[in-house]
Order: structure tokens, then C-alpha cells, then sequence
């Protein structure tokens, strides 16, 4: 049977990696199976053209994998793919919750053939053998033999074949930017992120946050030597094809155990796995100074860090009391001296924030390193516990906001702001972060760092200013380096002044050096 693993995008800007669940199915595929994969986000394509795709292709079944503010876009996909006979087969986290949703058991059409409950790992292989009997179920859920959900074990991890796997698609630089890139050297033509899961699960419990009811608070790892594998493979590729590869560990939180990520972090750096890596990790764990140096020692670029709001009280409300914003500053120096830079995410719109909460966060931000901030709203994902208390309180404007996904636009009222000056509030801090000016400023104050540092920073502000201002065709990103033309034609002067080569060498030599030290 032929099958198609599809995943939406969500009609805004193009996401900066593929999705790992499609590779990781893929690979847990009972043998005879061809599998093809499509990225909504690297391939757009339309309900007209996959109604056609999958009939002219002759796929037998197509799996859907979505996150809520994607549902809309999966559910009108899987209606075209149902309409030419083929089944749908639909999981992820918002499925999940919402079941009956896309079996059509609310009142509501019917989206799915099939649907899988949490984590599939387990139950895609029985899907694949039931749809090629021509048995699909209902649903299909990881329970055990008396009926209690089961969380499957990482420690017989699939081997996902990335040396064979055809990334081009991927390459996520700009083909106007190729010229300046390729003069840096070190095959900095293409440029992939890749993710990759260490463990998965998280403790905490944040009022807002999915992760808890879909993976557990129960953490569980694969092996270091799994991890590391797989590492030394993706290495071995950039290095064949001459192009640069980063790693984006998608753990909820890659640190939650801190013993034991020191343990994979030495096992990296021992077995010379070291790439270019992202995790999320959060604040109160980065006061650990060794744990910083062997994030820098193994490879670690840039760390994605929830700080969600500067106010205590705001953090106190969503049980995310553990965040400190006194200790925010001192731990982003504690990276920035090991030259790994933070991506600081808050959210506008909660119960305490007030008008001119941007401006307020903003000049914290000015005082820290330059980093990557990106601003969010305060939204009630369902089954949350931030959902039901609003619900509760009648305080939900839009109850199924994700069946008309709007980016950047609240579903629910503020308590001290209107709807409106939240919306404000977020168009300020995008605005103010990633205008020219402030591109200009955080590239500059890198100086007294070599170039590739600042040629970093410059195109992750360009890439991440895509998140909220639309930048996904062609004139879109030509309109962005237009707008920031006087910060690149100040790298280009350094580079060829000074030699753009021999500057990236001598990055290239630093980073070396600081992973022996």
C-alpha cells in the first residue's frame, strides 16, 4: 500500500523545520509500505491538488498529524482526500482532545476515518495493518492489556534514516542571500534544521500548555548512544554535501533532568558528535554553570527559553511560579559569555498585564544580549486547564476559535486590557524588535565578536521577523533585506575588507577552541 504522511501548514509563514512525527511514522512503518511525505510548509498545496495528488498517485491511506491552530487547514485537507474515497486517518494533540471532533460525533461533519489517541508510536503499525485489511476502527488509543493508557518506551528508538533522507526542500536560506553565504565558506549555501527528540514528557504542569495531557509528566529518554547515533549521522551528511545542518532537540524541556543531560552532553562531546544545535529549556535550570559550559562545549547555539511574562504575578497565575524575571538577565550572561544566545518567548494578555505591558518587557529586553524575542497571546488550547477555568468563568469569546484559525487574535477577555490593546501590545513588541533599527543595533553590538556571529544574528532576526509579518514568497523576503540593507552592506564591507573567509575561519577556530576548553 502506498501512504501519504501529510502535515499542514497553518496559512501564515513557513515553519523553520519539518515536522519529526512524519519521519518518525515513517520509520515505524510495517515493511512492503511505500511511504511519501508532504510538509505543508515546504510544499503549499491546496485541497484540489491533494484530492488529485492522492488519486493519481494511488494511495491507499493518508495520515493527517496536526496542532490546533493547523486543524482548520487539516480538517478541510482531509475532506478532500475523503471526498475521492481514500481514507484519513488524523491524530496529534488537538485530535486527541477533540476525538469526536473529527469523527464527526459533535454535531459537526466528519473529518476522519480513524483517529489516533496520543503518542502512535505503538499504534501506527496495527492502523497501517487494519487499513490494509480494510478494517479501520474508530480510534485508536495506547492502552495496555487492562485498559489504562500506556506511554511507549524510547529506549528501543527507530532509526530514522536521514543520510537517505531527501532534505532540499528544507534548505531554509534565501537564494538572494546564497552569494554573501557562500563567500563565509563552511557550506553555508543551504542550511537545514533538523529536529531530533531526546526524551519526552514534562513535570510541570503550565495552566496553558498541552504538553502535560498529551506526553505525561512522567519523563522518559532514549539512550545517549541512540541520541549520539543519530547525531554522528546527521553530521556525516552536512559533511558529505558540504552544507550545514543544525539540530533542533524538540524535548519540552531538554533539561528537565539536569544529571542526565549532562550525561548525553559529555557523550556528545566525547564521541566528536557536536553540531550546531536549539533546545527549550527553561530559566531556573540554567544556574547550573557546568551545565551551561557543556551546552557550549557540545554545540549548543541557541537555547528557546518561556519566559512568558516579567511579572511574577502573571507567572504565579499559570503555575509557572519557578520562572524568577529578577534572575532573567543573569542568566542570559551566563550564555552569552559562552557565546550561546537565547530565543525569549513571552505572552501578552494575561490576567494581570495592563496596557503598555510591551514597552515595559521591551526595556528589560534592551538590557539584555541580543537575542531572538518573540511575542505571543494569552490562548486557551482545549482540554488545557486555562481553557476549562475560562470557560468556567464565561470568559471565552471565540469557545472553538481554532475552527476559524486568526494568528495573532485572542479567543478570550483580558481582565485588566481589552481584546483590542492586547492585539496592540503584540504588533508593539514585533514591531519595535525586528524594525530595522533594532536589527541594526543587535548586529552591532556583536563587534567585538568575529563576523560569523553577527551574520548569525542577522539572519535569525530576518527569519524570525517571518513569524509574525508574512514573509513567505520571494518579494516578501527581498521587501525585508531591502528594509535592512544598510546592516548587510555594512557585513559585506567587513567581509571583504577583512577577508569574509578568513573571518568565518577564525569563528570556525573560536568555536573550536571553546568546545576543548
Amino acid at each position: 500500500m502506498k501512504i501519504l504522511l501529510y502535515n499542514p501548514d497553518n496559512g501564515v509563514t513557513r515553519n523553520f523545520m519539518p515536522h519529526l512525527w512524519m519521519f518518525l511514522l515513517q520509520a515505524l512503518t510495517p515493511p512492503g509500505h511505500e511511504v511519501v511525505l508532504i510538509d505543508g510548509n515546504a510544499q503549499p498545496i491546496d485541497e484540489e491538488s491533494i484530492a488529485r495528488y492522492v488519486h493519481e498517485q494511488n494511495i491507499g491511506l493518508v495520515g493527517i498529524g496536526a496542532m490546533t491552530r493547523m486543524i482548520a487547514k487539516a480538517y478541510r485537507m482531509a475532506d478532500a482526500v475523503r471526498a475521492v474515497g481514500v481514507k484519513v486517518v488524523m491524530g496529534g494533540p488537538h485530535v486527541t482532545e477533540m476525538a469526536d471532533e473529527a469523527l464527526g460525533r459533535d454535531g459537526g461533519p466528519r473529518h476522519a476515518d480513524a483517529v489516533a489517541l496520543g503518542e502512535a508510536d505503538e499504534t501506527w503499525p496495527r492502523i497501517v495493518e487494519d487499513a490494509v485489511r480494510g478494517t479501520l476502527k474508530d480510534v485508536y488509543a495506547p492502552v495496555d492489556d487492562f485498559g489504562q493508557e500506556r506511554k511507549p518506551s524510547l529506549q528501543s528508538y527507530p532509526e530514522i534514516p536521514w543520510d537517505k533522507i531527501k532534505l532540499d526542500q528544507f534548505n531554509l536560506l534565501p537564494g538572494i542571500v546564497h552569494p554573501l553565504l557562500k563567500r563565509v565558506g563552511a557550506g553555508w549555501g543551504t542550511f537545514r534544521i533538523i529536529p531530533v527528540e531526546s526524551g519526552r514528557g514534562c513535570p510541570y504542569g503550565c495552566e496553558f500548555c498541552t504538553v502535560t495531557g498529551f506526553f505525561g509528566d512522567s519523563i522518559r529518554f532514549r539512550t545517549n548512544e541512540s541520541v549520539v547515533n543519530e547525531l554522528l549521522l546527521l553530521k556525516a551528511r552536512a559533511g558529505k554535501e558540504g552544507g550545514q545542518i543544525a539540530v533542533f532537540f524538540i524535548d519540552d524541556n531538554f533539561a528537565i533532568n539536569v544529571k542526565r543531560t549532562k550525561s548525553l552532553l559529555r557523550d556528545i562531546i566525547a564521541a566528536n558528535a557536536q553540531v550546531h544545535w536549539v533546545a527549550q529549556i527553561s530559566a531556573n535550570l540554567l544556574r547550573d554553570e557546568e551545565l551551561v559550559d557543556l551546552i557550549a562545549a557540545s554545540g549548543g547555539k541557541w537555547i528557546f527559553i518561556g519566559m512568558e511574562s516579567i511579572d511574577p504575578a502573571n507567572l504565579a497565575d499559570v503555575n509557572k511560579g519557578f520562572n524568577k524575571p529578577g534572575e532573567y538577565a543573569v542568566v542570559l550572561d551566563r550564555l552569552a559569555r559562552r557565546n550561546v544566545f537565547a530565543i525569549t518567548s513571552f505572552i501578552f494578555g494575561m490576567d494581570n498585564d495592563t496596557p503598555g505591558v510591551a514597552e515595559r518587557t521591551l526595556n528589560q529586553i534592551r538590557t539584555w544580549p541580543p537575542g531572538l524575542p518573540i511575542f505571543g497571546l494569552m490562548t486557551p488550547l482545549p482540554a488545557t486547564p486555562l481553557y476549562k477555568r475560562l470557560e468556567a468563568a464565561g470568559r471565552l469569546t471565540r469557545p472553538k476559535h481554532w475552527q476559524e484559525f486568526v494568528p495573532f487574535a485572542m479567543a478570550h477577555t483580558p481582565l485588566k486590557m481589552s481584546i483590542d490593546e492586547a492585539h496592540t501590545e503584540v504588533r508593539i513588541g514585533w514591531a519595535s524588535s525586528y524594525s530595522p533599527e533594532a536589527i541594526e543595533k543587535a548586529v552591532d553590538s556583536l563587534n567585538h565578536k568575529p563576523l560569523g556571529y553577527r551574520i548569525n544574528i542577522l539572519i535569525a532576526r530576518l527569519c524570525f521577523r517571518g513569524i509574525y509579518f508574512p514573509q513567505m514568497g520571494r518579494f516578501a523576503w527581498l521587501k525585508a533585506i531591502l528594509e535592512n540593507r544598510r546592516t548587510i552592506f555594512k557585513l559585506i564591507k567587513q567581509g571583504f575588507g577583512g577577508g569574509l573567509h578568513a573571518a568565518a575561519q577564525s569563528a570556525a577556530t573560536q568555536t573550536v577552541t571553546e568546545q576543548q576548553d
